[in-house]
């Protein structure tokens, strides 16, 4: 426990807020900037007393409890929060389970990409945000209840090839080494083991490849989707890591001049109607 930087840490972060960012009135004889030691200790549920001694670097090991009041209490990103519990010496315990709320300026770069499909999917393969090339290419997400938009789950348990996609061998490996790591990052979250029990429960493959306990996944580069109504479209595959969130961006783009971005371009014109039916 680091007393001294924990003290400042709890003072700065105090003073930042306003009375009126927590409901409480200014006051016309305040004179300390932000919010008053007793405000703080007041909406931590905490003693006056406990919180001064924390600011003058004399007080006992707080409990996790106590951090995560004063994290709320003085409205703490989730960055500060881990470093108020490493200031305290007691690690930040681990997220509860896999967060499925995407970033705005995320959702706004996959609809600046017009000529990439992207997806987002969360930790346990879930596709959380797409764009409407994605759509296109792959399936129109939103008539998905949340249940179907979990491609692992669709992979292994529907008995073919997810889209058609040509690396499904290697979609397969992947994604139960991947999920060997979640399952230990989130080693409480009922839908993670929910998850890996319907799997290991409906697909021998899956069983197979978990029971190897491999974590380290290959990257796939390129893959080939057998769309319905325009053919096999060859497209590179990116992966960008959204770290904090535990999210990844999957990029399918097509070199210029091929058939495959001449199919990407005519999907992006189609998007999601049906060529079959009539007009």
């Amino acid at each position: 426990m680091n007393r001294q930087e924990l003290a400042g840490f709890l003072r700065g972060r105090r003073e930042r807020i306003r009375p009126a960012d927590v409901g409480l009135p200014a006051g016309p004889r305040r004179r300390t900037p932000g919010l008053r030691r007793e405000e703080v200790a007041q909406l931590a549920f905490i003693s006056t007393e406990y919180y001064t001694r924390l600011e003058q670097a004399r007080a006992p090991h707080p409990s996790r409890e106590v951090l995560a009041q004063l994290a709320r209490a003085l409205r703490l990103s989730d960055a500060e929060r881990d470093h108020l519990h490493h200031l305290a010496g007691t690690p930040p315990a681990p997220p509860p389970g896999p967060s499925r709320e995407v970033r705005q300026s995320i959702v706004d770069l996959l609809n600046r990409l017009p000529d990439a499909a992207a997806v987002v999917v969360s930790a346990t393969y879930e596709v959380i945000a797409w764009n409407p090339l994605a759509a296109a290419l792959l399936e129109d997400f939103s008539a998905l209840p949340r249940r179907d938009r979990n491609l692992v789950r669709r992979h292994f348990l529907a008995g073919s090839p997810l889209y058609g996609a040509s690396d499904a061998d290697t979609f397969a490996r992947n994604a139960a080494q991947h999920l060997r790591a979640v399952a230990a990052r989130y080693p409480a979250d009922p839908e993670v083991t929910s998850l890996v029990a319907d799997l290991l429960a409906g697909s021998e493959e899956f069983a197979c490849l978990w029971a190897a306990h491999e974590v380290a996944a290959r990257p796939v580069l390129c893959r080939t989707f057998d769309h319905p109504q325009v053919g096999p479209i060859a497209v590179h595959c990116d992966v960008l890591d959204i770290k904090d969130s535990d999210q990844r961006v999957f990029l399918y783009t097509a070199t210029p001049g091929t058939p495959a971005a001449e199919a990407l371009r005519l999907l992006s014109v189609i998007g999601t109607q049906r060529m079959d039916v009539p007009g």
